[in-house]
């Protein structure tokens, strides 16, 4: 008890007692207490200069104003937010802002998010007293996709400092003095030598640095935000995904500390594209009587597959493989195991692409961009599927499939590769896939399904922690999640009752997988859950009551 009164110290934030870890700023022990101070210099995940003065709190018994970015909580500390010393303070703090920084959120990126409008408007003084011309310090390009506009720099220095501390690798800096100081690279060098710099993008607080990719495509107040996780590659890096008419504009990093801090990698930031593919399997297709697949309804597909199965469990116990992409969700893969199980086992593999290392953030270590260029390799092993082809992606299939196969079962895999005849010795071929595929024209069934970014569900990433997404945008109208699907078609095989929701889909995971058992859906919460966390945190107990 008494090592744990020492770690925590209890002070006063405009009346309310706040008690919180030693060590804790003014401005963050605020937070918890439900109390915003303004800001712009200071960010959680970076050193904090006092650089914007935004912050100026009172301190009882201080001789002056303290920012309180920097001003640590001591106990029984009594700091005034709202004084009026500390309110006249922001006041001059803002109009020395708007003597240069125009308001000019019309043609400004940052429009909606950026706070300056919201600051004066609490704070500031109702008219300013400059009539001289603002400076005009004029645009540039850093390099990559960053582009700088220096009329709007604060000179917060955040990008300056992510660099340092974060990237590793000093590629910006402050260059001139006063009223003149701008952010630059260093002569020909810029940020395109880094593979983290478009952070600096989402933490600049003002619209001075902007993406050159997602420049004039849509304002902040038109987005819809949802948050998900970056496909591209296992690290799963928590990410919001901001839609507008049903296309993906941008990805930005989602806080999680287990996980990726507040960053993400530039690799995994601009491949969403293929979120947006509008080549699509539109509907259901069987292969009719004349030997071309025709257009049919779910419920004649569905039923059609069921029978189909039926007849070749019983009279061959045939000999099944089933090929998942790793960027499809576990709930998607582990129906898929569950149906090969129930024909009596065969092949389940898979195919990632792979980059030959692994580039580690210096300032985060424990973010990368991982080898496995796909979301959910570490989920799909955990089903027992195996790694077949090469690093791109690629090969590895025709030895599964030559006359040893006689069901076979694709879940989203392109099948770039694969020669127009491949499965052509398969009794029974079925593709489910949310894109066409040259060698699906042999398939016997074609099911058209959503892509990770329409539906809900949850990957596993490298180490093995489990993580939710959410749908952003919608698929086609007959398109519909794999879970669903394989669920409907286990249930008329006789194997339990479809899943009707993805939670439904998780907790039939659990039960089929050691893996994952114990895990719940509602209980993974933003951070996500290791697999097998709670078999391990419940044998820990047992140990623990053992030795008590």
């Amino acid at each position: 008890m008494a090592k744990e009164a020492r770690q925590t110290v209890t002070c006063t934030i405009d009346g309310r007692p706040v008690t919180v870890p030693k060590g804790v700023r003014i401005i963050e022990a605020a937070e918890q207490a439900g109390i915003g101070i303004s800001h712009y210099c200071y960010h959680p995940g970076l050193s904090a200069p006092a650089m914007c003065r935004m912050c100026l709190v009172e301190v009882q018994g201080a001789p002056k104003l303290v920012p309180a970015c920097v001003t640590t909580v001591t106990d029984g500390q009594v700091v005034l937010t709202e004084s009026e010393k500390a309110r006249e303070a922001r006041t001059g703090v803002l109009e020395f802002y708007l003597y240069n920084h125009p308001l000019d959120c019309p043609v400004c990126d940052a429009s909606g998010e950026c706070k300056l409008q919201d600051y004066v408007f609490a704070e500031g003084r109702k008219h300013g007293r400059s009539f001289e011309a603002k400076r005009v310090l004029g645009q540039d390009d850093l390099g990559g996709d960053v582009a700088y506009d220096g009329d709007r720099c604060i000179m917060c220095t955040r990008c300056v400092r992510f660099m340092r501390e974060i990237a590793g690798d000093d590629l910006l800096c402050v260059v001139q003095r006063g009223d003149r100081s701008v952010i630059d690279t260093f002569f020909e060098r810029g940020l395109e030598a880094s593979a983290w710099a478009s952070n600096v993008i989402d933490i600049c607080p003002v619209g001075a640095l902007l993406s050159k990719d997602f420049l004039h495509k849509a304002r902040a107040w038109d987005l819809d935000r949802t948050p998900s996780l970056c496909p591209n590659c296992a690290q799963g890096c928590n990410i919001d995904m901001d839609t507008r008419d049903n296309l993906v504009m941008r990805l930005r990093p989602r806080a999680n500390p287990e996980v990726n801090s507040y960053w993400m990698c530039d690799y995994g930031r601009y491949r969403y594209e293929w979120f947006n593919l509008l080549d699509r399997v539109e509907e259901p297709m069987v292969r009719g009587p004349a030997g071309r697949l025709v257009r049919a309804t779910w419920q004649e597909a569905v039923l059609g597959l069921v029978e189909r199965l039926k007849v070749l469990r019983g009279e061959t116990r045939a000999r099944a493989l089933a090929v998942a992409s790793p960027f499809h969700a576990n709930e998607d893969a582990g129906l898929l195991g569950r149906l090969l199980a129930v024909l009596g086992g065969g092949e389940a593999v898979f195919r990632s692409p792979r980059a030959e290392e692994e580039v580690v953030c210096p300032g985060f270590p424990r973010l990368a961009r991982r080898r496995d260029l796909a979301a959910n390799v570490r989920g799909l092993e955990a089903m027992g599927f195996r790694r077949v082809g090469d690093a791109a992606g690629t090969g590895g299939l025709d030895d599964e499939v030559s006359g040893k196969a006689d069901v076979i079962l694709v879940l989203g895999d392109p099948l770039a590769d694969a020669a127009p005849d491949w499965a052509g010795d398969a009794a029974l071929f079925v593709y489910l896939g949310a894109a066409p595929a040259a060698a699906a024209e042999r398939a016997d069934f074609v099911l058209p399904i959503t892509q990770f970014a329409e539906q809900e569900g949850t990957f596993t990433n490298f180490e093995g922690r489990v993580q939710r997404f959410w749908p952003a945008r919608q698929g086609p109208p007959l398109a519909r999640p794999a879970w669903h699907v394989l669920g409907v078609v286990l249930a008329g095989l006789g194997d339990g009752v479809a899943p009707a929701s993805a939670g439904h889909a998780f907790r039939r995971l659990s039960e089929l997988y050691d893996e994952f058992a114990g895990l719940s859906y509602a209980q993974l919460g933003a951070g996500g859950a290791l697999l097998n966390q709670r078999a391990r945190l419940a044998a820990g107990s047992a140990r623990g009551a053992e030795v008590g």
